[in-house]
């Protein structure tokens, strides 16, 4: 089935409020688990895609989903979605911490959200490789975490250098 774009606000704005530290998790949950409409392979490819370009890489994720279900009115249900439920929340919370962020039970609860979403990240990078056969497009994503992780290198250069053979391996990828 083919999400109209109200569904595709309906599934963003549900990623949105779910997402603490990371909206990426909840939108393959929601996409790839829950609403079947897309493969894990697709939105992988995807994600990569919103990754390298400029910008929050969840946003970029979600108009690259959504203008390929419903074009320009699927991309903006999307990013809508998935930004109207966190914008009404962060300003409430802004307001709670101005008051109350100097109390340590307020930073430690803090600290444990950014924990979690650490892990959330690393269980989604997991499920996306798990029982995949390693495309060349997939190869060059590992590269470039092992780039920025172990070998601590600047984000320029990573995408300087292996841009070029992401695009070739997306090429080769495309032509099989």
């Amino acid at each position: 089935m083919r999400p109209s774009a109200k569904n595709l606000f309906t599934a963003y704005f549900q990623v949105g409020i779910s997402s603490f530290g990371g909206a990426n998790a909840w939108a393959r949950r929601m996409l790839v688990e829950k609403r079947g409409w897309l493969t894990d392979r697709e939105f992988a490819e995807r994600l990569g895609l919103g990754q390298v370009l400029p910008g929050p890489n969840a946003m970029n994720t979600a108009i690259i989903v959504g203008h390929g279900f419903c074009g320009l009115r699927g991309a903006a249900a999307a990013v809508a979605g998935l930004f109207a439920g966190p914008l009404f929340i962060l300003s409430m919370l802004c307001l709670l911490y101005d008051r109350f962020g100097h109390l340590g039970p307020v930073r430690g609860a803090l600290a444990g959200v950014a924990s979690a979403a650490a892990g959330m990240m690393l269980g989604t990078a997991f499920k996306l490789v798990r029982g995949a056969r390693p495309s060349a497009p997939m190869v060059v994503i590992g590269l470039t975490a092992l780039g920025l992780a172990l070998w601590r290198l600047p984000l320029p250069w990573i995408i300087l250098g292996l841009a070029p053979l992401g695009i070739l391996a997306a090429y080769v990828e495309a032509r099989r």
